[in-house]
């Protein structure tokens, strides 16, 4: 019975074959096309699809150096050209895989016929396909197929498959050189441990280009192909050498090598072969940037399913210089193993054309681990707030309707100061308290560097509270008009309640906020006034190397150049004497002008530091990133907080002084730019400058405990 079967088989091969054969006789199209019509469905791909060649390659994103952050994929190939495969290997799969490859039409009946007989009369299995038929069986398989149904069909063991991939192999032998198909089949094929295509197993498995493979490693390679799993070398060395030496044979049985005496040779594969981790989870501490540049590119418009398997090369604008320091100076204040505590740092180059992220970092790792996070965390918007730091946009304001200007002195009312306009949602009166004692009257410049609260809740009651959201969201609070106040699509933005119910409480910083757009409103500054999107890209190229256009935002002017640069001397005194981060910048060594705010939001719950050089920008913020956020200590177990409650001129301020520092060590000291005169001064009258209190207060210090701060957010 088991004859009679074979001898049908023989027979069903045969007249194939017949028929194939004579296709190859006559146009393409010709009588094979007839045959093949009935079997069209039996696989995915098509002709056209075949002949374009174009395999799902890696993406990869690289910093500014050129050096790869992360690689994108669903399978991890990297296509090379043919003079890029060394010689040997396209020999060892030639002489395992399909040794008439140069002599027949793409179909080959006599090795058909030969392979079905000797399977019959029960002789060692032989494969009766061609290796361009196995690249059409791989291209549906690998390429074309993009359901679980499309891939069963892919490999489903039937005759109307075989007959459609001999079809589409005769007629690609036809259009394509031999070695335009031997290239396209080693650039497809699986080898084992995720590498897809002979330039990625040869980095796996040797650690070279596959144009150096010698010929034991081609032969290891060509082996695998028939079965990956049962000839991996790591698992299975003694069947991996077996199978490698059967092909060392056939390429001496065929000439191309002179002996066998590869066969003595070692397996010689790395301990652990392997391709780089897909996605930004392999990016290490450049995880966050990574990931930030996908959530750009998906904001700017590019389809990112095109990224996986597009073979795009990303230039950034990470700058791994200042990474490496920026995260050693997050880790080094909130250690990653400090729970509930997370420090947070993005860094800006401004420009007059461009604002360049060149580093973010978080005292977390990314990831989804245990301790872990892949929330973004240092440039996605944090629930606690900025406090003080929102200040700025109140100057700003202030200065831009003339009614102030950096020396004008403005009114400090004490603690326990209640605003006689503004109220809160629920239309009570809302009362401000300030940490610590000032004197009553101070220069605007003075109270930035100092920072009471009640000073600039009274200075909004000037140029109201709209004016001041619409400027934050100007100069980079942008994702302040983007968010849903209640979280919900559809509902006003955050910036929209603001405006409506005239919510003093926005100048002291009680919004959702985001680190890299606070270093991005630094950057503006700095910029003279140009605000740019915070762009991480550099290039975008297509695997030909062609560039891509991303649509980006353009730089727009955001803010008067001469109040910006007045504003950023007017922000000059933050480090000095009587200055919030005064001891932070002691303590770091900080030798520089610079143009900075701290911030700290009621109850302690987060703590901000911003500054800006004429090089750089950045924004260091530290936040309980709980479920349940609970007041911050500063150096203390954050749920036992006693007397170390954290502000913005402690953790926050050391962390940017310790980075900045670093990173601008080797850039020469350059000054801040010059005020403007018209913005000395503006149109409210100079107030009584009052003496200072007994008691100074000192950085950082406490309010009295016998002093509530209702409503209030503390000087820092």
């Amino acid at each position: 019975m088991g004859r009679l079967v074979g001898v049908r088989k023989l027979l069903v091969l045969g007249v194939a074959a017949g028929v194939l054969l004579a296709g190859m006789l006559f146009p393409v199209a010709g009588g094979i096309g007839l045959l093949a019509a009935s079997v069209s469905d039996s696989a995915v791909g098509s002709h056209t699809d075949l002949e374009t060649g174009v395999l799902p390659a890696v993406t990869t994103v690289k910093d500014r150096n050129g050096a790869t952050i992360a690689s994108l994929y669903q399978q991890y190939r990297v296509p090379v050209d043919s003079d890029r495969i060394a010689p040997a290997m396209k020999a060892a799969i030639v002489a395992i895989e399909d040794r008439r490859f140069y002599e027949h039409g793409g179909f080959d009946p006599i090795g058909a016929l030969r392979a079905l007989v000797n399977n019959s009369n029960g002789g060692a299995t032989q494969g009766a396909s061609t290796l361009t038929e196995q690249y059409v069986k791989n291209y549906d398989l690998y390429v074309a197929a993009q359901t679980d149904a499309e891939r069963r069909a892919a490999v489903a063991p039937s005759y109307a498959r075989k007959l459609k991939e001999a079809e589409l192999a005769v007629s690609l032998d036809h259009d394509l050189s031999k070695d335009e198909i031997l290239t396209r089949y080693l650039n497809l094929v699986y080898f084992g441990h995720g590498a897809y295509g002979v330039q990625a197993a040869a980095q796996a498995y040797f650690g070279v280009d596959a144009a150096a493979l010698t010929v034991p490693q081609a032969a290891l390679l060509a082996g695998m192909v028939q079965s990956p799993a049962e000839y991996d070398p790591v698992n299975h060395p003694e069947a991996a050498t077996g199978r490698r030496n059967v092909v060392i044979e056939a390429l001496a049985a065929q000439g191309s090598i002179p002996d066998t005496s590869a066969e003595a040779q070692p397996l010689g594969v790395v301990a652990n072969p392997s391709v780089p981790a897909e996605g930004c989870i392999g990016a290490g501490d450049a995880g966050y940037f990574c990931d930030y540049v996908l959530d750009y590119l998906r904001k700017a418009g590019f389809p990112t399913d095109r990224l996986s398997g597009g073979g795009y090369t990303v230039t950034t604008t990470l700058d791994p210089d200042a990474l490496a320091k920026t995260k050693a100076a997050v880790d080094e204040q909130v250690p990653p193993t400090q729970p509930h505590v997370a420090n947070v740092m993005s860094v800006v180059a401004p420009g007059a054309d461009a604002h360049q992220v060149v580093a973010m970092a978080a005292n977390r790792t990314f990831g989804n681990k245990e301790g872990e996070s892949s929330y973004g965390l240092p440039y996605e918007p944090e629930n606690m707030g900025a406090g003080s730091v929102y200040k700025i946009f109140t100057a700003a304001t202030a200065m831009e309707q003339h009614l102030v200007g950096i020396d004008t002195v403005i009114s400090v009312p004490p603690s326990g100061y209640t605003s006689p306009i503004y109220r809160n949602g629920a239309g009570r009166p809302i009362p401000v308290g300030n940490a610590g004692n000032y004197r009553t009257a101070l220069t605007l410049q003075d109270a930035l560097a100092e920072s009471p609260n009640t000073a600039f809740v009274k200075l909004e009651e000037s140029t109201g509270v709209p004016p001041v959201v619409d400027m934050a969201v100007r100069l980079g609070l942008t994702s302040l008009a983007e968010t849903p106040y209640s979280g919900k699509a559809g509902t006003p933005s955050i910036a929209d309640v603001m405006k409506q119910q005239k919510q003093a409480s926005f100048t002291l910083g009680v919004t959702p906020t985001s680190a890299l757009e606070l270093a991005n409103v630094q950057a503006t500054l700095a910029s003279h006034g140009t605000w740019c999107p915070p762009t991480p890209l550099l290039s975008v190229t297509d695997r030909a190397g062609a560039a891509v256009p991303v649509t980006q935002q353009a730089c727009t002017q955001a803010l008067d150049p001469a109040i910006a640069d007045t504003l950023m001397t007017g922000l000059s005194k933050d480090d000095a004497a009587g200055g919030t981060s005064a001891a932070a910048a002691g303590q770091m060594g900080w030798n520089r002008p610079i143009a900075a705010k701290t911030g700290t939001t009621q109850e302690y719950k987060s703590a901000a530091f911003v500054g800006a050089t004429p090089q750089l920008a950045g924004a260091a913020i530290v936040f309980d990133d709980s479920a349940s956020p609970k007041p911050i200590c500063d150096g203390s177990p954050p749920r036992s907080c006693g007397g170390g409650n954290i502000y913005g001129g402690k953790a926050p301020a050391r962390t940017f002084y310790r980075a900045f520092g670093d990173i601008l060590a080797a850039q020469p000291v350059a000054p801040l730019p010059p005020t403007d005169p018209a913005y000395l001064h503006g149109t409210l009258p100079d107030v009584v400058v009052a003496p200072p209190p007994d008691q100074p207060q000192p950085d950082g210090a406490q309010p009295p405990a016998d002093q509530p701060q209702p409503g209030g957010e503390n000087g820092g």
